[in-house]
């Protein structure tokens, strides 16, 4: 009968916890509105109430956090989806703005990723898109005195905590200790004799309790006001388990205590000792990882103490000392040497050195003279500089590196969601173990089948720790992210990481990234008297031609401008100019048809009245790894220059360890194929694809994608731009463009190309840390839990005490905090572990977009399929020189897969139908692929894309 009673009990028991934690909960609607803002305040105690908020699609939203309650559990509500990590003062109130919201849901948890909740957005009003929102400054106030207080006061706070756990600690120890002494010393019979004889008062349950209360009452009081707090809020994590588990325990050794007569004699033992002892493991367990999350912000802590107080600028022709923050765009800023230069600028004075290595990772100084930039934060060494300010406060280098690191750290990686899944069902999984765990021993009839269960499903509560899966993949996230910062590598975010570990093939730009980006003029041939392109340039015909290249930001433009300076020619201003991305420029200059280009653009608009003699000058100009650019005047081909660029010191290093990691290389160019081939030869580069007009590099991306390849696209212009953001992975050089950074998932502050490396090693370095706290956190519970609930005991009659189980449970977290930390030691250029296996290409002769050609090269760097010849004809195999893995150049397979699939479409020049398997021509634009009906309409729209294609 009491064993039906108990069966009924605990199938009724089983059924309240699964409502109670799962029911759908009642969401609490936003307030007002009528001001322009929505209102909603979110009580923070042992969780969020409400928990759910609904507020409505197109206004702004405020929501005050009333944070009622100290420690690092609640100390931060993260929205990962906005990329926003607000710091929540312990008894203080804490507002947070919010832009307009597109309709859909964003979770918020603590930044222990203990606490959830939900800010549900409905209706149909316009917002601002999540990409807009996130990360931006404006929904959290992120200037730098205000991120240097807040980072003060999350110090503050963390240090009174692992003050205040010591101090407990110090306590629970204190008394725990003679605790087992006296619960312990009667299990071995010569000490048990001589205490019944000479002492019997120390075998009295009554002292037990006596020591157990101060831990009992004083020092576990925080774990059980959280755990019942979170039980409250339908939230239950590992403050529950340990509460209910310390709870159970000390009262069934109270009634021992109390009531001995209530329980047969076998059954009197109390467990104070068990109490006690997981009280203070559990507070040893949160001082350590009090003390190990403490380190996790030493990167954005150091960060923000780079930035000086005080900086010399001059005023009225006086230098005058004023606070950093006070400095404005424009200030000319004095730099002595020893200090720290306060915010980002020009220089306009002076020569010095300047140690950058804390901002890039560049372990050498830099040398700064008048018109180079420098950043703020870095370190001036050896000579007195004066600089203009060109960026202050929240707009400096430094700043936007401090958001990017918050950023990433706050946000979730993919892999993050199974733990998130398994985490939400946790804990009332474990309680419900814990309960049919007492059902099975009650049932099995053993003796003492009550106390046997008791202990058991106090043992399955105890040794299950859901702080150890909620923290295994933020922790190795956030030490990650700040590791890579101190090593000039900023993710944007934490998919980001998880990507680079995917990556497979690295397709790198050419100009400002595997070379300087400083191109120069090596040589100018121009045409002589006798047709030959052998003679020297006048200065009138190179003043003019520097005059259209004047107003180009393309590098090679501005080499032809600087070798104009070098022969102090004063360039006049043209009166018309025209820029064809890809192409070149056009012009007007004191009545002179100026055009200045590729071959292509030059024969388009001139024609090919003695382009052939050239063209043999180009190709000799190519041939020794400059480019050669083409200037006609009135229609006449006038100059071929030799425009040529240096590959960086550590491009051929970089793309050796790549392959030795088994990742494909390939380089992306604009420039002529032997141009392209003579750079690739020197960088150590086996595949080419040279003549790629900026428009089509995403097709590119695209093309290798659709081969199956997780493809890095590194690029440092504009028109890199829509090819990072095609690519499963965009890097962007840090010296590069503003709009190329932004478009990029991982920005590498200094420029390095063994920053790639770096980028791709942290990654799988911080996804194999993840893997190994996943299985510590998923194997102590895995087994744990079994072993806590008796599997053994038929066996070898083995039970688990509830000490054991607390040290285990301690253990595991102690396991994942300590495993995240290892990534501390990650430095780069250190033996790599692993190697990708990417599945090889199966080869085939496509006919190539808009004339790109793709070259493969031999290991002795000869292009594979040369026969002591010149190789013109159009080629798409690609093998790496090694055999370990075969990439093909697959850009028209895009192209004959839309084919087969499209329909009859519209010329966009004279809007006829063509069919686009019979069609005159085709484009790629933005990797949208367009048919022509006649060879005119393909050259009207190479003269102005846009005009015809919205981009």
């Amino acid at each position: 009968m009491a064993t039906a009673g108990i069966i009924v009990a605990a199938v009724a028991l089983s059924a309240l916890l699964l409502w109670y934690f799962f029911a759908p909960r009642r969401a609490a609607r936003a307030s007002g509105g009528d001001d322009g803002v929505q209102h909603v305040r979110i009580e923070v105690k042992g969780g969020y109430d409400p928990a759910e908020v609904i507020v409505r699609a197109g206004v702004p939203t405020l929501i005050d956090f009333d944070r009622r309650e100290g420690g690092e559990c609640s100390s931060h509500v993260v929205f990962s989806d906005l990329g926003i990590d607000l710091a929540l003062p312990a008894n203080e109130h804490t507002e947070l703005r919010l832009p307009a919201l597109p309709a859909g849901e964003y979770p918020f948890a603590c930044g222990m990723n203990m606490l959830h909740g939900m800010l549900r957005v409905e209706g149909e009003g316009e917002g601002d898109g999540v990409a807009a929102v996130a990360g931006a400054p404006a929904t959290v106030d992120e200037s730098d005195d205000v991120l240097r207080g807040r980072q003060q006061a999350e110090d503050l706070d963390r240090a009174h905590e692992i003050r205040t756990l010591t101090q407990r600690l110090v306590v629970a120890v204190v008394f725990t200790v003679p605790l087992l002494f006296v619960a312990m010393l009667p299990m071995i019979p010569a000490v048990d004799a001589w205490m019944r004889a000479t002492a019997p008062w120390m075998l009295s349950p009554w002292l037990q309790l006596v020591l157990t209360l101060p831990v009992m009452c004083y020092c576990g009081w925080p774990v059980r006001r959280t755990g019942w707090l979170a039980i409250a809020h339908r939230a239950p994590e590992m403050n529950s388990l340990v509460t209910l588990g310390t709870i159970a325990a000390f009262g069934y050794s109270l009634v021992v205590t109390l009531w001995p007569q209530l329980l047969p004699p076998a059954a009197r033992a109390p467990y104070y000792e068990a109490v006690g002892t997981i009280i203070t493991l559990m507070i040893l367990g949160q001082l350590l990882e009090a003390k190990a999350r403490a380190g996790t912000g030493d990167a954005i802590r150091e960060l923000i103490g780079l930035r000086p107080d005080t900086a010399t600028v001059i005023r009225d022709g006086r230098a005058v000392s004023v606070a950093t923050s006070d400095i404005v765009v424009g200030d000319i800023v004095e730099a002595h040497p020893g200090e720290r230069l306060p915010v980002d600028g020009v220089v306009v004075s002076g020569s010095s050195a300047v140690d950058e290595s804390m901002i890039t990772g560049e372990s050498l100084p830099v040398a700064k003279t008048v018109g180079d930039p420098v950043i703020g934060a870095t370190m001036n060494t050896t000579g007195a500089l004066r600089y203009r300010a060109t960026r202050v406060g929240a707009d400096t280098t430094l700043s936007g590196i401090i958001r990017l690191v918050r950023a990433a750290q706050t946000s979730k990686a993919p892999i993050q969601r199974m733990a998130d899944k398994v985490a939400g069902v946790f804990v009332p999984a474990v309680v419900l173990i814990a309960i049919w765990t007492f059902v099975v021993w009650w049932c099995v009839g053993v003796p003492l089948r009550g106390l046997y269960g008791l202990i058991c499903a106090i043992c399955v509560l105890v040794i299950a720790c859901p702080c150890a899966l909620g923290l295994a993949t933020p922790l190795s996230i956030t030490t990650a992210t700040g590791r890579g910062a101190r090593h000039g590598v900023l993710y944007r975010n934490a998919e980001a990481l998880e990507t680079a570990a995917k990556i497979d093939v690295v397709v790198f730009d050419k100009t400002g990234t595997i070379t300087r980006g400083e191109p120069h003029v090596v040589r100018i041939a121009a045409l002589g008297a006798d047709g030959a392109f052998d003679a020297e340039i006048d200065d009138a015909t190179l003043a003019a031609i520097a005059a259209a290249e004047a107003k180009s930001e393309h590098p090679l433009a501005h080499a032809v401008v600087e070798a104009a300076h070098a022969r102090h020619l004063d360039i006049p201003e043209c009166l018309t100019f025209v820029a064809v991305p890809g192409g070149g420029v056009r012009a007007d200059v004191d009545g002179r048809d100026v055009v200045v280009g590729a071959d292509r653009f030059v024969e388009d608009a001139v024609g090919a009245d003695g382009l052939e003699q050239a063209r043999e000058t180009m190709r000799l100009i190519a041939q020794d790894g400059a480019t050669p650019v083409i200037a006609a005047v009135d229609g006449r081909i006038v100059a071929v220059f030799a425009i040529r660029d240096t590959i960086k010191d550590d491009a051929r290093a970089a793309v050796g360890a790549l392959r030795a990691r088994g990742i494909g290389v390939v380089m992306l160019t604009g420039d002529n194929r032997l141009t392209a081939d003579a750079i690739a030869r020197e960088a150590g580069i086996a595949h080419t694809i040279a003549d790629v007009r900026p428009e089509d590099k995403e097709s590119v991306i695209l093309a290798l994608q659709r081969q199956g390849r997780h493809v890095a696209m590194v690029g440092d212009g504009i028109n890199d731009a829509p090819a990072l953001a095609r690519a499963d992975l965009g890097m962007a050089m840090g010296t590069g463009t503003d709009v190329a950074i932004e478009s990029a998932d991982v920005t590498l502050m200094n420029g390095s190309l063994t920053s790639v490396v770096t980028a791709l090693d942290l990654a799988h370095a911080t996804m194999r840390n993840i893997r190994q706290n996943l299985g510590f956190a998923l194997g102590y519970n895995g087994l744990g839990i079994p072993v806590a609930a008796g599997v053994l005991y038929p066996i070898w009659h083995v039970l688990l005490n509830p000490m054991i189980a607390g040290a285990a449970m301690a253990f595991s977290s102690l396991s994942v905090m300590l495993n995240a930390n290892r990534l501390h030691r990650f430095t780069p250029g250190r033996a790599h572990r692993y190697t990708m296996h990417a599945a090889p290409i199966d080869e085939s002769t496509l006919e190539p977009v808009r004339g790109a050609v793709c070259r493969v090269h031999n290991g002795d760097g000869t292009r594979k399929g040369d026969d002591n010849k010149d190789t013109a004809t159009k080629g798409h195999a690609m093998a790496d020189e090694t055999a370990e893995e075969i990439l093909e150049d697959a850009i028209d397979e895009q192209l004959r897969q839309e084919e087969a699939d499209a329909e009859d479409v519209i010329d966009p020049v004279c809007g006829m139908t063509v069919d686009p398997k019979t069609a005159a021509a085709k484009r790629v634009w933005h990797g949208r692929t367009i048919y022509f009906c006649n060879p005119h309409c393909v050259e009207v729209f190479d003269s102005n894309p846009s005009n015809y294609v919205d981009d």
